[in-house]
């Protein structure tokens, strides 16, 4: 494919816009509809990245002939359905994590990208993130090995907000998408399938109907763990943060930010500014996603290699009920 690949977006609130700045650096690429539930939010972010188009229906969308792409940045509980309604109308589709909330949905998706042939992937950010990106590529060199991952991930979300501070219409989930990430991330790096996961979670809050605080335990084929721990209740730093124990070293990755520490109790900052045209996770993954098109090929992160995740996901809800 020579020519601009045509993008519909759908979503146009926190990480709708974190899509739609990055795309501005890849070339070939325009998006030429945006959807979302409010229609004159939707003009307003139309107007500023000069998108002509604006729906509130994605149906909207996909019916234009020119829309070869649709990249999904819509609340979780739609991912599954609207991922089966891109492939049905013949787009190719990147959706943002989490894939699906429930095993099942997950397999429809991925039974539908198999013969419709289109490329399908889930934005599993952490693939693509420099810091992380640096890690792998010293494990693929035999430099590096996992023996263990220590994880937080941390927020103060009391309340329906979103990134933006803004309200929110659908409720977040710290298992089916907050643990999704950490999950896939752990069998990425430790290049082998996750073969023992348990959970426990604390109380389920009396407004939002999920649970607030949840840990999670993971152990590879190969024999690498993984410690996960999660809350909404944090109050302060907010965000994730990876420790890498290695058979070599020790890494620890905050945000795009890669140190290296010492048993001397110092840290060493990692130059990872190189590792890829780019420091925006998110802006990777889309490069990903239409590299993948132009060249016909699966895309890493693509439904059936991020399928694993969910699986355990399945297993651990299954534990906590």
């Amino acid at each position: 494919m020579s020519k601009t690949i045509k993008v519909a977006l759908a979503g146009a609130g926190a990480f709708g816009i974190k899509h739609l700045d990055g795309i501005k650096n890849i070339d070939g690429v325009e998006v030429v509809s945006l959807v979302g539930r409010r229609r004159d939010q939707t003009e307003e972010v139309a107007d500023k990245y000069g998108i002509k188009h604006v729906a509130t229906d994605l149906a909207e969308s996909l019916a234009l002939p020119e829309v070869d792409a649709v990249i999904l940045c819509t609340p979780t509980q739609m991912h599954a359905d609207q991922t089966l309604q891109c492939l049905q109308a013949g787009k190719h589709v990147q959706v943002e994590i989490p894939l699906c909330d429930s095993l099942e949905d997950g397999m429809r998706v991925l039974d539908a990208q198999k013969k419709s042939g289109l490329v399908a992937m889930c934005g599993h950010t952490r693939r693509f993130n420099p810091s992380h990106q640096y890690v792998n590529k010293k494990i693929k060199a035999g430099e590096f090995n996992i023996q263990q991952m220590d994880v937080q991930t941390y927020f103060f979300r009391r309340t329906n907000m979103n990134a933006l501070g803004q309200p929110r219409s659908w409720t977040d989930h710290l298992l089916w998408h907050h643990a999704a990430h950490t999950v896939d991330l752990f069998a990425y790096q430790a290049g082998s399938p996750i073969v023992k996961a348990n959970a426990v979670q604390g109380p389920v809050h009396p407004d939002l109907g999920i649970a607030m605080d949840m840990s999670i335990q993971l152990k590879a084929a190969n024999g690498a763990i993984c410690t996960l721990s999660l809350s909404f209740n944090n109050d302060g730093p907010l965000g994730t943060f990876f420790r890498y124990i290695g058979d070599t070293a020790t890494y620890i990755a905050r945000y795009d930010d890669l140190v290296k520490s010492s048993s001397k109790g110092g840290e060493e900052t990692v130059d990872v500014s190189k590792v890829d045209v780019s420091m925006n996770g998110i802006e990777l993954q889309d490069r990903e996603f239409f590299a993948a098109i132009r060249e016909g090929r699966e895309p890493n992160s693509s439904i059936a290699q991020v399928m694993p995740c969910y699986e355990v996901l399945h297993n651990l809800e299954q534990q906590l009920k």
